[in-house]
């Protein structure tokens, strides 16, 4: 697990910092755009998680992944994310209809008010770099995730990127990874996956699930 040095500190400067790169590069144009989510509807359909659930997709931005749930019946959904122009483009495709919370937040600075049974984060948590952030992260996780509930996180593998979109980041392998999330989870599943870049590039990400105990 590579520890670089700290990126954005204030959650004012990161949603400053992904409204612009979602305005420059658009919704389908950053990095980790997916048009299909694959791995984390493998993983939530293998690990049983029933359409009644309540989910948060941390981080979910302008992915599509709200889009499949809701496909599947999914009916108590929330997306959090730092940027408003990501969550503006998801709000504008799925409409005013779509059963979904959509929460324009830092996670850092995120007091839930409920629990949920599936929390999901792609591509977040590999940008705490400094180990407060870790913490706090790892304190909003534990204060939302409903016992019993499933968390599933992916990261930039150890052979994966050393910054992206101009900040550093924290790669790990599937242990280090489990580590990092601490006692009082029980991990179901570890993947990897090669995810494409629009642009085209290989970027290896890995993936965990753990239930929470208790």
């Amino acid at each position: 697990m590579d520890l670089p040095e700290t990126g954005l500190a204030t959650a004012v400067a990161r949603a400053a910092h992904w409204d612009r790169r979602y305005s420059k590069a658009g919704a389908q144009g950053v990095s980790w755009y997916q048009a299909e989510p694959r791995v984390s509807l493998e993983l939530i359909e293998r690990s049983q998680v029933p359409a009644g659930a309540g989910a948060i997709d941390v981080g979910g931005g302008a992915s599509v992944l709200v889009d499949r749930l809701v496909e599947r019946g999914f009916s108590d959904l929330t997306v959090l994310d730092v940027s408003e122009v990501a969550l503006r483009e998801a709000r504008e495709r799925l409409g005013a209809t779509a059963p979904v919370t959509w929460l324009q937040q830092d996670v850092l600075e995120f007091t839930p008010s409920r629990r949920f049974d599936l929390w999901h984060d792609r591509a977040v948590f590999h940008f705490l770099a400094d180990p407060t952030d870790r913490d706090r992260y790892g304190e909003v996780l534990r204060s939302a995730v409903a016992p019993g509930g499933l968390v599933l996180i992916a990261t930039f593998a150890e052979d994966g990127p050393e910054k992206c979109s101009g900040l550093p980041v924290v790669r790990y392998s599937a242990d280090a990874l489990a580590r990092a999330l601490g006692d009082g989870f029980a991990v179901t599943d570890t993947r990897r996956e090669e995810h494409v870049t629009p642009g085209g590039v290989v970027q290896p990400f890995t993936w965990l699930a753990a239930r929470r105990l208790g």
